[in-house]
């Protein structure tokens, strides 16, 4: 499984809403022009490394997807949103600690196995 990719308007929902029924997708929202987006973009893919498929890394270029940073109400970079379930249900901006990372994706991780996938479910009696 691809932990860490980039995505574009084309292949969002497949690839951030789809995917994060399965397991969290975070959303990276970032610029290469952006500072504190190049020392959080390596500390996130090693991360993702680390957490061996607990998580996944969705990439976008603000730049070439203004849309997608419209879209996400993006007004400083980076902005990284979490996804479970087909839906954004955390975010933080600009650049964090490593614990706060840990500790955002735990409980990301936690969020998303607590919550029943309903297309598993039985609903029959």
């Amino acid at each position: 499984m691809e932990l860490i990719y980039d995505i574009d308007e084309t292949n969002f929902d497949e690839r951030v809403l789809a995917r994060s029924d399965e397991v969290p997708v975070l959303l990276d929202i970032g610029a290469e022009w952006c500072s504190p987006c190049r020392v959080l973009g390596p500390m996130l893919d090693q991360l993702v490394r680390q957490y061996d498929g607990k998580f996944l890394l969705a990439k976008v270029d603000a730049d070439e997807n203004m849309r997608i940073a419209g879209r996400h109400q993006a007004k400083g970079f980076p902005t990284v949103i979490a996804y479970s379930h087909g839906q954004a249900v955390d975010r933080f901006h600009g650049m964090q600690t490593e614990g706060f990372l840990r500790r955002f994706l735990d409980k990301l991780i936690a969020l998303h196995a607590a919550k029943p996938d309903l297309g598993t479910l039985d609903m029959t009696d």
